[in-house]
C-alpha cells in the first residue's frame, strides 16, 4: 500500500475518534459543572483547555461558552471536534481510490452539518449527534472493509486515539475530584456505565471504575485493550521473523505501557491518576510518531497542537 494512502487511513482512523472522544470529554465535562455549583468555573474551564493541549487565556474569566466556542465549533483550532472532522473528510478526499463510497459521503456529509455556533441548551443534544456520526463511519468501515492493510490502518489509528482519549477522559477527575458523581458520569461517557455494573454489580467506586477504565481485558474503551488491539494491528501488518526481543519501536512502547498498567498494583494508579495518564498519553504519541517514520516517511506525523488538516 502507498504510504500516503496508509497515512490517511491511519489518520481518518484517529480523527474519527478524536471527534468521537473530544464530544465524550466536553459533555463530561460540562455537565459537572452543571451538577456541581462548588466547582469554579473559569479555573475548571483553563484546567480542560490545558488537558485538550490548548492554551488558555490568563487574562480573563472563562466560561462554558468559550470552552464550546473553542473545542467544538472553531474550525481552525486543532483540538476542536469541528477541526477533526474536517480533517477526517480532508484525508479521505486524499484516498478516495480505497475508502468505501459510503465512509466518504458520511464524512463529507457530517462536515457540511457541523454548526458554526452551537447554543448553550443544545449542547448536549449536539454532543450526541458527534458520536452517532463517528459511530456511524466506524460502523461502515467495520462492516464493508477487508481485513486487509486499509482496515489495520484505519484501526490502529482509532486505537492509539482511543488509548488516549480514555486517559485524558480519566485526567478529567482530577478536575473534580470532591464531586460526588464523577465516576459514574465518566463511565456513561465511555458507554460504560451499563457494562461496569455487569462486571461490579454496584455503584461505581475509585478503585472499581479506574480498574474497568483502565485494565478491563473486554471492555473495548479501556486503555489496556485499545493498546493491546494496537499491538494486534502492528503486528498483522508486519508479522515478527526475528527470534529475540521486538525491533518494532512502536511494538515496543505500547508493550512497555501495558505492561506497566498491568503489572502495577491499582492504587498505586489511582493515587497518581494524573500523573500516570500523562505517560498513557505520552506512549501513544511517541508510538504514534514511530509509526509514521516506519510507515509514512515522506511527511511530517500530525500532533495535537499544530497539525496540517
Amino acid at each position: 500500500m502507498l504510504s500516503r494512502i496508509a497515512e490517511s487511513l491511519f489518520w481518518i482512523g484517529r480523527y474519527i475518534e478524536r471527534s468521537d472522544g473530544t464530544a465524550r470529554i466536553l459533555d463530561v465535562h460540562l455537565q459537572l459543572l452543571l451538577e456541581d455549583p462548588w466547582i469554579e468555573e473559569s479555573l475548571a474551564c483553563q484546567s480542560l483547555l490545558h488537558l485538550m493541549g490548548s492554551a488558555a487565556p490568563a487574562d480573563r474569566l472563562l466560561t462554558r461558552k468559550d470552552v464550546l466556542a473553542t473545542l467544538a465549533v472553531d474550525r481552525q483550532h486543532p483540538a476542536s471536534i469541528a477541526y477533526s472532522i474536517k480533517a477526517a473528510r480532508e484525508n479521505a478526499r486524499r484516498a478516495r481510490e480505497i475508502v468505501p463510497t459510503e465512509l466518504w459521503e458520511c464524512l463529507n456529509t457530517t462536515s457540511a452539518r457541523m454548526p458554526r455556533k452551537v447554543a448553550t441548551e443544545k449542547t448536549h443534544d449536539f454532543f450526541g449527534w458527534v458520536r452517532e456520526r463517528s459511530a456511524l463511519a466506524v460502523g461502515i468501515v467495520e462492516s464493508g472493509v477487508s481485513r486487509d492493510d486499509a482496515w489495520h490502518f484505519f484501526n490502529l489509528g482509532r486505537s492509539l486515539e482511543q488509548a488516549d482519549m480514555t486517559a485524558r477522559l480519566l485526567a478529567t477527575r482530577s478536575l473534580t475530584v470532591a464531586s460526588g458523581p464523577s465516576w459514574t458520569t465518566i463511565l456513561r461517557s465511555c458507554g460504560a456505565y451499563e457494562s461496569y455494573l455487569r462486571t461490579y454489580r454496584g455503584v461505581p467506586s475509585d478503585r472499581n471504575a479506574a480498574e474497568f477504565l483502565l485494565l478491563d481485558r473486554l471492555f473495548p474503551r479501556s486503555v489496556v485493550f485499545s493498546i493491546s488491539r494496537a499491538e494486534q494491528c502492528l503486528r498483522e501488518m508486519e508479522p515478527r521473523t526475528d527470534r529475540v526481543g521486538v525491533t518494532d519501536q512502536a511494538q515496543r512502547v505500547l508493550g512497555q505501557i501495558r505492561s506497566q498498567l498491568e503489572y502495577r498494583p491499582i492504587m498505586d494508579i489511582l493515587n497518581d491518576l494524573s500523573n500516570q495518564m500523562d505517560v498513557v498519553q505520552a506512549a501513544t504519541s511517541t508510538a504514534s510518531e514511530a509509526i509514521g517514520d516506519r510507515y509514512f516517511p515522506t511527511s511530517a506525523v500530525p500532533t495535537w497542537t499544530g497539525e496540517a488538516s
